[in-house]
């Protein structure tokens, strides 16, 4: 009786601690500046990655334990989406993932089909290459991400052909009121 119930416990204790494939969180880099040739953020962008810190946190639901960016050319252009998120990196200990060049949206692809780890992957990109991602990912039907917004988060659960959800991160001072992001959104 003794061995049953220890085994049962075991066996409960396995199932409850398994886990599925990651669920992909894909958001646009932070606010960029009025001008064209400065490749980096704009106060407002700075305001964002420090916004990321909380919604993203350790104990916020969201189990991040991957963040993948492109990487900063060594000239410092296309930085926005690696300095968006390297706060939140820091803060929950590990390394962006920056081995995908912008532009290689398979690379990306292949990086989220491949994680084998603990936690969600949240993958942050230029807006106009979000929907060859998810392309890639086997979306029929991408959705382009609006030029004018930085707060809105995609969410792609396994098998990753479809956002399930569309919301804002409500960063406080920048964002508009969740109640409205539908209607804003369209």
């Amino acid at each position: 009786m003794l061995f049953r119930s220890a085994f049962l416990f075991l066996y409960t204790l396995s199932v409850a601690s398994a886990r599925g494939p990651a669920t992909v969180y894909m958001i646009r880099h932070g606010e960029k500046p009025t001008d064209k040739n400065d490749q980096g953020l704009a106060i407002d962008g700075w305001r964002r990655a420090q916004c990321l810190r909380e919604v993203f946190k350790a104990d916020s639901g969201y189990n991040i334990g991957r963040i993948i960016a492109p990487p900063v050319m060594q000239n410092g252009d296309h930085r926005r989406p690696y300095m968006t998120v390297l706060p939140l990196a820091q803060d929950l200990g590990f390394e962006i993932d920056d081995h995908c060049t912008r532009k290689d949206s398979e690379c990306v692809a292949d990086a989220i089909r491949s994680y084998d780890g603990p936690g969600n992957i949240l993958v942050s990109w230029r807006h106009s290459n979000m929907g060859d991602i998810q392309e890639l990912l086997g979306s029929e039907n991408p959705v382009d991400y609006p030029k004018d917004r930085f707060d809105i988060i995609w969410t792609m659960p396994y098998p990753y052909n479809e956002i399930t959800d569309i919301y804002s991160e409500d960063c406080p001072g920048l964002d508009a009121r969740p109640g409205v992001l539908a209607q804003l959104y369209m």
